[in-house]
């Protein structure tokens, strides 16, 4: 396909399907981790399984990881074997999202008797059996139950016995089979919009356009490459692990005219516990690091891959073996772009951000005593803040680098008889620098009804925080504490609490980028306004002291009541 106005045009087209295709899985989605939380990803493919474009939303480890999960799907499966009406089911860790928690569907889309291209989504399941959602398993086949590539669903209809057996095995067996039938639907959705776009430009399928479309990315990618300076760059970083057992992860970038090869080698091995990382996971964060590095603005599919190399030790902690656990492998998996932001910043222009909370904080409560009247299973998400940019500061409370987002305090407290009885702003956990970290949260949990529960709280940098970049601070550290004693919680692990208990959960803050002291000072006393950075830590950090000249009992205290006293630099 050479027109190239025929081939902008399908590439916006398909832009187009994938939004309905993710519009349709929100709107049917019976959980909030996919309703509110957007913890999903959508794609079409080639009829060879190759990803020719993503939805907008959802999160990189989702999308990568069922791009190269595809191959497995159709090596599987391969046209010989499918027929129109055929929706096809894994959550194999190793073939496609890296937990069994994430179940992928696929669909084929058939034209003229033949299938022309795939529809796929991923979602995070609601619940999925075994122990509920912690590092705490040995091995995978403790964490629930395990899908190898199936048919869920023929021209026959749907299989009843698949679908009893997972209904059987999951604690919340409404909400997941609804998300799964959400998924269905979408990935129907997206096929009948591509198959009248087929008969409207007259194409017997999109192989030959997505080619010229993969190439472009392809071709973009490494026109950047070519232009940085050949090399070798480095960086290390420890995640806190488990059990006091840290994560060491070590990175080589080898930039080499126009490709460039990732190697872990280095990096721990895998651990006896569920923070491994899967090859495909890891080539996930990997290759969306790269791109939003160096070509954020190219359209991300299988050609923006080719250029990126991608190698991690076997039996390392980034590449384990089956059957290692791995349901919180996120905790490990999402430091590696500020890891390889750290390794490129030298190499890039106009530099990277420092370093962020990286891993999202996943809590999972659950309300089931024997007189629970209505025994709940709730994943609820937050996020710390981001590293601090080259010329902005960091942003608050946002997930980085996955898009899932925090679900309403309304749509949780009307679902389960939990209580959020705080969600603030935590001052002063941005790290300082010129430009400042990003601020985590605070928020504190209870419940409602004279009944016992427990959480597990998937949560890292209680122990090693965000670094700064080019001089600038560390952001906070996080916390899991009970707030009335102050006593800090097991982290990764079912903690059972009784009637009246609660959690206080303190997300750690991004770094800061620069020098802290040549941050102007208005932007401190900006600052100190907006609660984000205490008069003390002004002083302390920033060599600016700040005083407060209003009403000492106002409740709101406007920018007026503040006077830079003086600055010492």
């Amino acid at each position: 396909m050479s027109d190239p106005i025929v081939v902008g045009l399908v590439a916006d087209r398909l832009h187009s399907l994938l939004a309905e295709q993710q519009a349709a899985l929100v709107n049917t989605a019976f959980s909030p981790v996919v309703r509110e939380s957007l913890d999903l990803a959508c794609g079409v493919f080639t009829s060879t399984g190759e990803m020719v474009g993503q939805s907008t939303g959802g999160t990189p480890g989702h999308i990568n990881a069922m791009a190269t999960g595809m191959r497995h799907i159709v090596a599987r499966y391969p046209a010989s074997g499918l027929a129109d009406g055929d929706v096809l089911i894994t959550n194999d860790p190793w073939m496609t999202a890296g937990q069994i928690n994430d179940i992928t569907i696929a669909t084929p889309v058939f034209s003229g008797g033949a299938p022309v291209a795939w529809f796929a989504s991923c979602c995070h399941s609601p619940d999925i059996g075994g122990r509920i959602l912690s590092a705490a398993a040995t091995e995978v086949f403790e964490e629930g139950l395990r899908l190898p590539i199936l048919k869920l669903r023929t021209a026959a209809g749907p299989d009843r016995t698949l679908e009893a057996l997972i209904r059987a095995n999951v604690r919340t067996p409404d909400e997941t089979m609804g998300d799964i039938y959400a998924q269905v639907a979408a990935n129907q959705v997206g096929g009948r919009g591509l198959l009248r776009m087929l008969d409207e430009f007259g194409l017997a399928g999109i192989d030959q356009v997505a080619g010229e479309i993969m190439s472009r990315s392809e071709n973009a990618l490494r026109a950047v490459l070519r232009g940085l300076p050949d090399g070798v760059y480095r960086a290390e970083m420890t995640s806190d692990g488990f059990g006091g057992a840290p994560i060491e992860l070590r990175v080589a970038v080898t930039i080499d005219g126009d490709a460039i090869g990732v190697d872990y080698a280095g990096s721990s091995p895998q651990s006896r516990h569920g923070v491994n990382v899967v090859l495909n996971y890891t080539t996930a964060y990997t290759s969306f690091a790269v791109k939003a590095a160096l070509a954020p603005d190219v359209p991300h599919n299988a050609g923006s891959f080719r250029p990126v190399t991608v190698t991690a030790p076997r039996g390392s902690v980034l590449n384990c073996v089956d059957p290692a656990p791995v349901a919180s492998r996120h905790l490990v998996g999402h430091f590696l772009p500020s890891l390889l932001f750290q390794a490129l910043r030298g190499a890039v222009p106009g530099g990277l951000p420092a370093t962020s909370a990286d891993a999202l904080w996943m809590t999972v409560w659950r309300g089931a005593d024997l007189g629970e009247p209505r025994p709940f299973t709730l994943t609820v998400f937050g996020a710390g803040g981001t590293g601090a940019r080259p010329d902005a500061d960091g942003l608050n409370t946002t997930g980085f680098p996955t898009g899932v987002r925090a679900a309403p305090t309304e749509v949780l407290e009307t679902l389960t008889p939990l209580v959020q009885r705080r969600r603030e702003l935590r001052p002063d956990s941005g790290g300082p620098g010129r430009h400042r970290g990003g601020l985590g949260q605070e928020v504190e949990v209870g419940r409602r009804g004279g009944h016992g529960w427990t959480v597990n709280a998937n949560i890292d940098r209680v122990d090693h925080p965000a670094t700064g970049a080019l001089g600038g601070g560390a952001g906070a550290t996080g916390e899991l504490v009970e707030p009335g004693s102050g006593r800090a919680l097991p982290r990764k692990r079912l903690v059972p609490l009784a009637e009246g208990e609660r959690v206080r959960l303190r997300f750690p803050g991004g770094g800061g980028y620069g020098d802290p002291l040549t941050r102007p000072a208005e932007s401190v006393l900006a600052d100190v306004v907006d609660g984000y950075v205490s008069i003390p830590a002004a002083a302390e950090r920033y060599g600016v002291e700040i005083e407060y000249v209003g009403d000492p009992d106002a409740l709101v205290r406007p920018p007026e009541s503040y006077r830079i006293k003086s600055v010492s630099r």
